[in-house]
């Protein structure tokens, strides 16, 4: 058998409901702002620093190594040096020369380095578009012409 209610007691009526009251409103318990964010973001889930070496140089460099790839490092002063790659380590690499002595080179001295391929790459592309120009190939002087 359910239950059997009480009817209000007559009284002075407030408007707000009485605590003991089985039908008043509810109460809204909330936990504190400290134990959301606790709950929500663990610590240790933030994304950490990137690593100090991605592999890509060491990657670069031990593939010009095994091949023995000739190539031309630009120095910060202007210079321009050939040979192949003999090892290289954190701050250094050595260059090994056919004509000259091996040097080892500071890497914060070299502005850049490349293959002596994409050079010769590079001329004969300057080359060709310096013939198309000169009146002995095609040119973009415009329609009607």
């Amino acid at each position: 058998m359910p239950p059997v209610r009480k009817p209000p007691a007559p009284g002075p009526s407030t408007g707000a409901p009485d605590p003991g009251a089985e039908l008043g409103p509810r109460k809204l318990i909330r936990p504190s702002l400290s134990d959301v964010r606790r709950d929500s973001a663990p610590r240790g889930t933030r994304k950490g620093a990137p690593p100090e070496q991605t592999n890509a140089e060491s990657f670069y460099y031990l593939k010009q190594m095994q091949a023995r790839t000739p190539v031309v490092v630009r120095l910060v002063d202007g210079e321009e040096l050939r040979g192949w790659i003999e090892w290289y380590d954190k701050d250094a690499i050595k260059l090994n020369r056919e004509t000259a002595p091996n040097l080892l080179l500071q890497k914060h001295a070299i502005k850049y380095i490349y293959k002596e391929e994409e050079e010769r790459q590079f001329r004969r592309r300057k080359a060709k578009a310096e013939t198309a120009g000169d009146g002995r190939g095609p040119t973009d002087d415009g329609p009607g012409r």
